[in-house]
């Protein structure tokens, strides 16, 4: 076929402008009579606010808008699951991601000074940064519904016949850590009001037609009077998906009547958007001498900081992959979201399917150490093929590669692997 793509090298048609610099990104626009905008982020990661001092702000020479939560319009909140996240933060802070001051200034050197003159009074409350302390009877509550967001479950077969059956049993508790996307381009935003009030907003985003629906919920405003311009995207891994500086940009516009752009430094990047969950995975395996699996039980506690993001979604990718690419006819899992008062956690490759590999491979090694067999053998024997059921009760009827991948590995790095699995 002529438009077969598959296994040729077809040009990427954006290709030249980004290897030479001339594509724009939204962090390199600039329009006539454009402000400059900045954000000032909580130093505490939970408090109470007991006062905002804007006066000496104001003073600065330049400065044309200092915002805090009480000019937000509309539903001072965001979130893709719950709309929790302030755009301003007015009572308590949860997390180093709360924004407490949105200033717009003619210059970058004015905003900047602007936000060194806010007078922030906070009263430090107790917080928790670990995802198992938090789970505990009397942790410090982060939103008053309880600290766990989620608890997703998936039994298959009979658990106490798994372990019956198994002739070694090994368990292991193993972590994985936050990680920051650390993209190229920082998160940056144009936002302005065009002539009738129709709201436009040029921004780097993964989410356009969800960012337009926060924004009318948090600005009052209707969605046919917002346009969000999906610009140029320099590397994104799900860090764009959340709400990062929309709201803030265009409160700004919308207050001095005038563009405003703001661009993240790389720490206040690190501030601004999500991370990947940091997840706790204890597991229990069970094996038959020759190596196959009896039973898995797994318990994961994923930490989604301060705010939901994508947290329930992630930890239910989880739970659905903790048993990896392997027939495993008894399980056990529980995978829980849990609030912490660390920066939010949300959507990054491989969203919740990533971390658990680390445990269920980890598994499989120790049940070959144990065992005395080779890794490749008791990945070879348990391997799903076509027509295997999948811990959840799916099917799998077509595209089940992973004997032929491992073949192919296997003989890559010098394995007679035939000799392996016999």
């Amino acid at each position: 076929m002529k438009d077969q793509v598959v296994g040729s090298s077809p040009v990427k048609v954006d290709a030249r402008d980004k290897a030479t610099g001339a594509t724009k990104y939204p962090g390199d626009l600039r329009v006539p009579g454009m402000l400059f905008g900045k954000l000032l982020y909580s130093p505490s990661a939970h408090a109470k606010i007991i006062g905002i001092g804007l006066a000496d702000a104001w003073r600065v020479p330049g400065v044309r808008a200092v915002l805090t939560a009480r000019d937000v319009p509309g539903h001072n909140g965001h979130g893709v699951i719950i709309p929790h996240q302030p755009v301003l933060a007015h009572d308590l802070v949860r997390s180093v991601n709360d924004v407490l001051v949105a200033v717009a200034a003619d210059t970058l050197a004015a905003a900047e000074e602007a936000l060194r003159k806010v007078k922030i009074e906070l009263v430090e409350l107790p917080a928790v940064f670990d995802a198992t302390a938090a789970m505990a009877e009397g942790a410090p509550l982060i939103h008053p519904e309880g600290n766990i967001l989620s608890h997703h479950k998936i039994r298959r077969g009979d658990m106490a016949e798994g372990w019956a059956r198994a002739a070694v049993v090994v368990e292991n508790t193993y972590r994985t850590q936050m990680v920051d996307h650390a993209f190229l381009q920082t998160e940056a935003a144009l936002a302005e009001i065009e002539v009738g009030g129709t709201l436009v907003l040029h921004i780097a985003t993964q989410y356009p037609h969800w960012d337009r629906k926060e924004l009318s919920r948090a600005l009052g405003m209707p969605e046919d009077m917002i346009r969000v311009v999906g610009g140029s995207v320099g590397g994104a891994f799900g860090g764009r998906e959340d709400m990062t500086l929309q709201v803030q940009a265009a409160l700004l516009a919308m207050r001095t009547g005038r563009p405003v752009k703001i661009v993240c430094t790389r720490e206040e990047s690190f501030h601004a958007h999500s991370k990947r969950h940091a997840m706790i995975m204890h597991y229990r395996t069970g094996a038959t001498r020759e190596g196959r699996l009896t039973a898995v039980e797994a318990t994961i506690i994923g930490d989604t900081g301060a705010y939901a993001s994508w947290g329930t979604n992630v930890l239910r990718k989880a739970a659905v992959h903790a048993t990896g690419p392997y027939i495993v006819p008894n399980v056990k899992v529980d995978a829980y979201a849990v609030y912490t008062n660390n920066p939010f956690a949300g959507a990054m490759r491989g969203f919740g399917a990533a971390q658990p590999a680390v445990a269920y491979e980890g598994q499989m090694d120790e049940v070959a150490r144990v065992l005395g067999l080779h890794p490749f053998a008791v990945r070879w024997q348990n391997a799903m093929t076509e027509g295997c059921t999948t811990a959840t009760g799916q099917v799998l009827e077509s595209s089940v590669g992973l004997r032929a991948t491992m073949e192919k590995a296997g003989s890559l790095v010098g394995w007679d692997v035939s000799k392996i699995y016999g």
